[in-house]
């Protein structure tokens, strides 16, 4: 049997919106792999239309490349890109069952927040994130970009919810994503501790 120990965890990394978002948002991308290790493999492929961006056809292509990982990935998510992951995975737009959701300075698109076509969340939207996959969030108290109660909206959408609000850091989280990266190996541990063994007599 392979040794499926030496496999390398997948992370799809989904950059925000806006003319030359990719480009800034691949420094986010690159900490994280660097912070996490060779264990993982973060993938940050350029999404279409970055300046003007289709909701629907940034949930088809998170879609499609979730789909290629298989059962097990992690889904990070900043900004406009965070967004559409969490609203990707609400509409269940992604069949693949996720290890985890992260999601980083995410604007709020819903009632309370902003009104974006196609990038609305669901007003149910705790009932609609699978029990199963873990959610984190993440924003700076300094963040010039998504007004800092957006994530607070996102707490009370999702109470489950992880939610991480970070003094003295910005929209691009001044680049560091090292409590992403303690948050994803955290999980992974406990996700494949094994089992305690039954205390049940025999």
């Amino acid at each position: 049997m392979p040794d499926r120990s030496r496999e390398k965890t997948q992370i799809l990394f989904v950059h925000g919106a806006g003319e030359g978002a990719y480009a800034v948002d691949a420094k986010l991308a690159a900490d994280l792999r660097d912070e996490l290790g060779p264990r993982y493999r973060v993938h940050c492929p350029r999404m279409p239309k970055e300046a003007a961006p289709d909701a629907a056809v940034w949930k088809r292509r998170l879609a499609k490349e979730i789909a290629a990982m298989g059962n097990g990935a992690i889904l990070v998510g900043h900004s406009a890109g965070a967004t559409v992951a969490v609203v990707a995975v609400a509409e269940r737009a992604i069949k693949q069952r996720l290890a985890g959701l992260f999601l980083i300075s995410a604007p709020f698109c819903g009632d309370g927040g902003w009104q974006i076509e196609g990038f609305d969340a669901p007003a149910d939207l705790k009932e609609r994130i699978p029990a199963g996959v873990p959610i984190f969030f993440y924003q700076g108290r300094d963040d010039e970009t998504v007004p800092i109660a957006h994530i607070g909206l996102y707490a009370r959408a999702i109470p489950r919810a992880v939610v991480r609000r970070l003094s003295g850091r910005n929209h691009q989280l001044n680049d560091d994503l090292s409590e992403v990266a303690f948050d994803i190996k955290r999980l992974e541990a406990i996700q494949t501790r094994p089992s305690a063994p039954s205390s049940r007599r025999r």
